[in-house]
Parts: structure tokens; C-alpha cells; sequence
């Protein structure tokens, strides 16, 4: 029986996305680009209700929201809106997305993230007084989603990993 706990699932790959965040925030310039920044907690807030909904997903979801406010010096508190909201909607259509091909839940995941980067972008708008650039904008949205991969492996790697909930 192989028994795959939070430490597996949640802690590991929290702690992933935090070395990654501080990793891709370094100044280095390659070819006159820098570095992209996607929000990878977005990936673990589709991923997590989808692998097994717990009390301890959503409390790491926040904490990692004020993390990605704090280090990147944002409005507090939006972060932790955009990923609880994804992470709301996805363990609402859970049944309807168990069990789907790759394609529909890239569709989902693609959904979730402009949902998230549309309510990111109104909140700091409304916070700024003005509206935010949208090539910065795009320079988020489009790593975030070619992170996909990453949540259909972990949904693929942790789905059912624990026959205790089979």
C-alpha cells in the first residue's frame, strides 16, 4: 500500500514554488531578456482540489498568496483572493473534472489562470488608481500557462496515490 501524505503533495511542492519564485526573481538578463515570473502558486490551486481536497491545501494557498504580496511588494491580500478563488472553483467542478483528458483540463486551467490574472489586474487597478501595463500582464499570463505540465503531472503522480481514498 503505498500511503502518500500532505507532506508528499502539499509541503514539497509549496516549498518548490517558493525557491522557484525567489529563483526566476533574480536579476539576470539572458540575450537582453530577464527572467520570466509566473505565479506558480496557480498551478498548486487547480492541482490540489483536484489531487484530494484537505483543510491544508487551502491554508498553504494563503500562505503562499501573502508570500507572493510580501516578496513582490503588491497589495496585500491579492494573492491569497486570486489563488483561493481558483482553488474554489476547481474543488466546486471537481466531479466534473475527475478523470478528464489532458486537453479539457488544460482548457480549465487556462480559464482559472486568466480568471486570476482578471481579478489581479482590477484589484490593482482600483488599489493603483491606474491601470497596470498589459505587456507586464502578458509577461506573467503566458509562463503561468505553458506551466501546465507541471499540475498535470502532479494531478497524474498524486491522483489516487493513496488507496485509502480510492
Amino acid at each position: 500500500m503505498r500511503v502518500v501524505g500532505p507532506t508528499q503533495w502539499v509541503l514539497y511542492p509549496a516549498l518548490v514554488a517558493i525557491a522557484l519564485t525567489v529563483l526566476l526573481a533574480t536579476p539576470v538578463e539572458l540575450f537582453g531578456l530577464k527572467l520570466p515570473e509566473p505565479v506558480l502558486p496557480l498551478i498548486l490551486a487547480f492541482a490540489w482540489p483536484l489531487i484530494r481536497p484537505s483543510m491544508v491545501a487551502p491554508a498553504m494557498l494563503f500562505g503562499l498568496g501573502l508570500f507572493l504580496d510580501m516578496f513582490w511588494g503588491g497589495t496585500l491580500g491579492l494573492w491569497p483572493l486570486c489563488l483561493l478563488s481558483v482553488y474554489g472553483v476547481v474543488l466546486a467542478s471537481r466531479n466534473l473534472l475527475a478523470g478528464q483528458e489532458t486537453q479539457i483540463l488544460f482548457v480549465w486551467y487556462a480559464l482559472c489562470v486568466l480568471a486570476a490574472f482578471i481579478v489581479a489586474y482590477l484589484v490593482v487597478t482600483l488599489d493603483a488608481g491606474r491601470a497596470p501595463s498589459l505587456l507586464a500582464l502578458l509577461g506573467q499570463v503566458v509562463p503561468t500557462l505553458l506551466l501546465f505540465p507541471a499540475a498535470d503531472w502532479m494531478i497524474q503522480r498524486f491522483d489516487d496515490g493513496d488507496v485509502r481514498f480510492r
